[in-house]
């Protein structure tokens, strides 16, 4: 590999990425992996499409005891530094409101996401089978909307109603499928990429000092928008089109192989 610049921060999906979903763990070289990186300074940080109150354990753990600094929830929507809010971008309640109703009349199954945490408006089976097998957290509170700024919006349904949905919509949303049964929904402009920059520009950087890790659709513009993106092997096969580096699988310690590899940490 030639001399590449270092990265002056590198941000980290969760899923997939960072944490083994379905084992419930963060592989032992990844740990590793972000001190070795935080001993040189350069950044960590979280960009994930989860909020606070569904972050896994071992992710809070990490956040508390590794130093991971910035992390940017709900695809961009929302990016605390150090713990505290650097930027949001809130939708309108005009437009949550003509989500929900649209979903209301047609009996879809949906909810919302503030950066606390996630409720749920309309119930059913895909609602349960969804948020169970990616262990994510919700209340019951058809009122949220009306309460708190809501940053997305979320739909339980399978693929074949997402063109039907897709064509009801607002021109100025999106639809981003996180699982067979659920779907992210938030402005077309609204990605991990666009918290990201604007919450460098806070800390005096760009998107040209950063680097990415991910796996899913909803790291798309991220993978492609940094100076340097990497993808995971069991990724989606979209996303690899845009990759600059397809590492190995988080089962294979693919974020430490990876580094290593770069010559961006020391082998331990």
């Amino acid at each position: 590999m030639g001399m590449m610049n270092p990265p002056k921060i590198i941000f980290f999906d969760i899923d997939n990425t960072l944490y083994i979903t379905k084992e419930n763990r963060i592989p032992e070289s990844t740990l590793y992996a972000l001190d070795a990186l935080r001993k040189q300074g350069i950044i960590t940080a979280i960009a994930t499409g989860r909020t606070l109150s569904v972050l896994p354990e071992q992710i809070r753990q990490l956040i508390a005891k590794q130093g991971i600094d910035m992390v940017a929830i709900i695809n961009g929507q929302y990016v605390q530094y150090q713990g505290k809010e650097l930027v949001s971008f809130a939708l309108d309640a005009d437009t949550v409101e003509n989500v929900a109703n649209y979903f209301r009349t047609n009996n879809i199954a949906h909810g919302f996401v503030d950066e606390q945490g996630i409720s749920v408006a309309l119930m059913n089976d895909f609602v349960h089978q969804s948020c169970q097998e990616t262990r994510v957290a919700y209340q019951y509170n058809p009122a949220h909307q009306y309460e708190r700024p809501i940053y997305q919006i979320l739909g339980f349904y399978p693929e074949e109603y997402d063109a039907h949905v897709a064509s009801m919509l607002p021109e100025h949303l999106k639809l981003v499928r996180w699982h067979r049964l659920g779907v992210d929904i938030l402005p077309r402009e609204g990605s991990k990429a666009r918290g990201i920059a604007a919450a460098l520009q806070q800390l005096d950087l760009t998107l040209h000092d950063a680097w990415a890790f991910g796996d899913g659709h909803n790291d798309l513009e991220m993978i492609q928008e940094v100076a340097f993106g990497v993808v995971m092997a069991d990724g989606e096969e979209i996303l690899k089109t845009y990759a600059d580096y397809v590492c190995p699988s988080a089962k294979e310690d693919g974020i430490y192989h990876c580094l290593v590899q770069l010559g961006i940490i020391q082998a331990r």
